[in-house]
């Protein structure tokens, strides 16, 4: 497996100002998550009827910013989210969300590297 970036969040304060400048900007299809969670689903490469990417790309996600620093997060593929979290502290970064199930995607962790800097591990839903 290539330990790629997979998917993208993007926090916001105001979603309509950012959809409105995405949208403008790159032409991304930016659309409300069905359900009660906030949550809206970017996609800057088409899908097919399955829900796959129809060319290279990464498609993504905004958020309501929880605070002012929040920063835009990377999700990166593994093969493992337990061994990738375990590695994580050995070479000593830091888990900030630990393990949790995304229903029909996969498993996340969200972790600092040792700079600081966010990053995610998703262990994709097998299909």
């Amino acid at each position: 497996m290539d330990h790629t970036i997979i998917h993208f969040e993007i926090p916001a304060t105001d979603v309509e100002k950012l959809k409105k400048f995405y949208t403008g900007l790159f032409g991304w299809n930016i659309e409300k998550y069905p359900g009660p969670m906030e949550y809206w689903m970017i996609q800057t490469v088409p899908l097919d009827e399955k829900g796959m990417l129809q060319r290279p790309g990464v498609n993504g996600g905004m958020v309501s910013k929880d605070s002012p620093e929040q920063k835009p997060v990377n999700y990166i593929s593994v093969e493992s989210i337990d061994t990738s979290i375990e590695k994580v502290k050995k070479l000593g970064g830091k888990i900030i969300s630990p393990k949790q199930e995304v229903p029909n995607v996969g498993w996340i962790a969200t972790a600092l590297d040792p700079e600081g800097n966010h990053i995610a591990l998703l262990q994709p839903q097998r299909m």
